[in-house]
């Protein structure tokens, strides 16, 4: 269940000159230096030490780790801090932070409020300018202290970025154990940074492609139920389960639109497989193509306007665009080899895709309408990306071979930014494929 935060912006603290600034980090370079960052401790009166001593560190840990992970932050190591007190959170002694070449610094202050309530204030300071640039207060539980570090860390990411920050989110995916012949597949539900794990089905039956509604704490995902694929909808945080429909033949990759009230997917009837939408209110569902070869992996625009998915009506596979009515189906991509998996940046302006050439497996983006293919990693194997909420990093997996006997197989969650030089692994309790990305929780 995810918990409510009160905010409280410090106006009298934020009214400064965005202009006097000098700290900014341009998140299209590539292969730049990470900004180096202080991370303090957030300090707390000695009659809340016993509650709060151990969130302190943990809270101040968290967001070190989240912006450190992102490839732009570079924070520095406590041990080097030369001013460690209570006072550096109304007004740090700028000169300190400099010689340790910090360029930012994070300060907080933690209080016990109205019994059981954590109150976190948090300040961002650019200590060239020797400005304060960010202010925030933040009221919740005390077992929530992990959301308010991420959402401390979205705040400094867009404070120094000018970009939405990417932290306070979840990623879906499909838990997997056992030898490549007989897989045992679970949905599975993590921070990003991989803390609260948790999975939401038992493996007794296969599931696939599980996909976030856009706005709501739902999803989307394809089940096998006595052999048979369905399509069904969970709640996440009631663990109400109700199937969209039975449809005759095989149902592929089933994915919101953008305002949740609709699922489009591929389904194979008589042979052929086409695009089609179902209306979840009314539960009528519309054929977008019809074309006798195998159109499947729609992926809406973050307008609704446009849908880009997967066919191989050209002779291979390629990635294509149309309305959302079906009309105007145009081929996009255009470099060579097999695309798949085509997704839609939430930002609108690329599509993230797989490729396959020249015997191996890239994780790729285009712009919308197939100009600046750039590829970011390629692998033996590895495929269906998915977009974080800022449309700045991608999540996907990567396989191993395995051998005659099912054996040495592995699938792991990776990311990588839109720069192609940070590429991370997701650690996760199993295997894991098929991830995807929530929006940001609040």
């Amino acid at each position: 269940m995810i918990k409510q935060i009160q905010y409280i912006l410090i106006l009298s603290l934020c009214l400064v000159n965005n202009a006097l600034a000098l700290i900014e980090i341009d998140i299209t370079e590539g292969n730049r230096e990470p900004l180096p960052i202080a991370i303090s401790d957030f300090f707390y009166d000695e009659i809340d030490s016993s509650e709060l001593s151990t969130i302190s560190a943990n809270l101040s840990n968290v967001v070190k780790a989240d912006l450190e992970r992102c490839g732009l932050f570079e924070p520095i190591n406590k041990d080097a801090f030369i001013q460690n007190n209570s006072a550096m959170h109304l007004r740090p002694r700028f000169e300190d932070w400099r010689l340790i070449k910090s360029q930012a610094l994070v300060t907080g202050k933690l209080k016990i409020v109205d019994g059981d309530k954590l109150r976190v204030e948090f300040r961002l300071w650019d200590t060239l300018a020797e400005k304060e640039i960010e202010a925030l207060v933040l009221i919740t539980t005390l077992d929530n202290w992990r959301r308010i570090s991420h959402m401390i860390s979205d705040k400094v990411y867009e404070r120094l970025t000018g970009e939405r920050g990417y932290f306070d989110t979840r990623i879906l995916y499909v838990s997997e154990s056992g030898p490549k012949n007989q897989r045992i597949k679970k949905l599975a539900i993590m921070d990003q940074d991989g803390a609260n794990h948790r999975h939401l089905t038992s493996g007794k039956e296969l599931v696939l492609t599980p996909r976030f509604n856009p706005i709501k704490q739902e999803i989307t995902y394809l089940s096998y139920f006595k052999n048979l694929p369905r399509v069904y909808l969970l709640n996440i945080e009631t663990g109400n389960q109700e199937v969209v429909g039975d449809f005759p033949g095989m149902t592929f990759a089933p994915r919101f639109s953008p305002d949740g009230s609709k699922i489009i997917m591929s389904l194979a009837k008589d042979g052929n497989s086409d695009i089609y939408v179902m209306d979840l209110k009314s539960r009528v569902v519309t054929r977008l193509t019809t074309n006798s070869a195998i159109d499947t992996s729609p992926s809406y625009s973050p307008d609704g306007k446009k849908i880009t998915f997967n066919s191989d009506r050209g002779g291979s596979q390629q990635i294509y665009v149309m309305d959302n009515d079906g009309r105007n189906q145009k081929r996009i991509s255009n470099k060579g080899g097999n695309y798949a998996t085509p997704v839609w940046s939430p930002r609108g302006d690329l599509i993230a895709f797989t490729k396959n050439f020249k015997g191996s497996y890239a994780i790729g983006v285009m712009r919308t309408n197939g100009e600046g293919e750039r590829l970011l990693t390629e692998n033996w194997y590895q495929e269906a990306p998915s977009w974080s909420p800022n449309g700045r990093v991608l999540t996907f997996y990567r396989e191993t071979a395995a051998n005659e006997a099912g054996q040495g197989h592995s699938s792991t969650l990776w990311s990588i930014d839109l720069t192609g030089f940070n590429e991370r692994k997701i650690d996760t309790p199993q295997d894991g494929s098929d991830p995807s990305w929530s929006n940001l929780l609040q």
